[in-house]
């Protein structure tokens, strides 16, 4: 089922596979998480990728949780845009000597997924109540709470030193 596909004709049908999509992407990242952290050099943000790692494994757990409650097949549908920027972030990654620079690309890819995360998340708590389900959209606010903090030690770091180090 894809989106914009006559497959969703409802916005359950929508809400389920933008689920779908965010818990494929979930998958995806923490496959990516601990080789991000395998080339960070800055121990924080060697750190940072790892600790990430253990929520999202935890957020995966908590969309399973939503699929049960919504009495929905817990399944995840392709999603092209997050392969896309694990893809970049790799490509971009092979493509730096200086450590210091491969960090501040690190930070950028990480945040590259954050954003994509926090718009989903975003939406499916939107969604969620729309659809008379607070029980799924207190769930999906946690992790969309988590993400943005994520985002925001992401920025901090990459403002109070990675990219200061990668610049000189």
């Amino acid at each position: 089922m894809g989106l914009f596909t006559r497959d969703i004709k409802t916005m359950n049908d929508l809400f389920l596979h933008q689920l779908q999509d965010i818990y494929y992407a979930e998958q995806q990242l923490t496959k990516a998480l601990p080789r991000m952290a395998d080339k960070a050099t800055d121990p924080q943000l060697k750190q940072s990728f790892l600790t990430h790692l253990e929520e999202t494994k935890n957020q995966v757990q908590r969309l399973q949780q939503v699929f049960k409650m919504h009495g929905a097949e817990i399944k995840a549908v392709d999603c092209p845009a997050i392969d896309g920027i694990i893809e970049e972030a790799e490509d971009t990654a092979g493509d730096v000597d200086d450590k210091a620079v491969l960090d501040a690309a690190l930070i950028s890819a990480a945040q590259a997924a954050e954003h994509y995360e926090i718009s989903r998340y975003g939406t499916l708590v939107a969604w969620a109540k729309q659809l008379g389900r607070n029980d799924c959209a207190n769930l999906l606010a946690k992790t969309l709470e988590e993400e943005k903090a994520t985002d925001q030690k992401l920025t901090s770091m990459a403002e109070s030193k990675v990219n200061l180090r990668a610049a000189s």
